[in-house]
């Protein structure tokens, strides 16, 4: 019984949190907290904080915290699926009808059409990600940080993982005996 509402609590939740794993976090606190009663309110909050501290998705891993702790790693399994189905099955079939309208003018024009938007998206995300370093680390520090990230990944194709394990090192050794 606890499989099968781990199962549909979770898959709810995303079916209808359109718009990705920030946009079900209300709705998952609804079905874990409200609904099932799995944990309490500040018990969520908690799991939700160390949730957004660790890398990945946030909904996979509020539903890997809760089905584990409701019926260990069969729980987990079970969440984790039921909180990827709708996004897998929503871009499986998005997929398959482009892929088979591919010659298509329409198609091609949306697919194309959509890069820049795209591009515009992730540019404002970085905008907007610059003025929260230099509000915490300062203009020259994040200045200095992304110029060597932009030569590190650019020029001297080191791989992107890799400068940001750097940056966490420079973050955790030299940034704290700045202050």
């Amino acid at each position: 019984m606890i499989l099968w509402e781990l199962f549909s609590g979770f898959f709810i939740a995303n079916i209808l949190g359109y718009g990705g794993g920030p946009a079900s976090i209300p709705l998952m606190q609804q079905q874990v907290v409200d609904h099932y009663g799995w944990m309490t309110n500040p018990q969520f909050v908690d799991m939700l904080a160390v949730a957004n501290a660790l890398p990945g998705p946030i909904a996979t891993k509020i539903a890997a915290f809760t089905g584990y702790q409701q019926a260990g790693w069969l729980g987990l399994l079970v969440a984790t699926i039921a909180t990827i189905a709708p996004s897998a099955i929503a871009i499986i079939i998005l997929l398959k009808v482009l892929n088979h309208f591919k010659q298509s003018d329409i198609v091609k024009g949306m697919t194309l059409l959509v890069q820049p938007v795209i591009a515009v998206m992730m540019i404002e995300l970085t905008w907007d990600f610059s003025f929260v370093s230099f509000d915490s680390i300062g203009y020259w520090q994040s200045g200095l940080i992304a110029l060597f990230a932009l030569l590190a990944i650019v020029k001297w194709k080191v791989h992107p993982a890799i400068v940001i394990v750097l940056a966490f090192i420079y973050g955790g050794v030299v940034i704290p005996h700045l202050a």
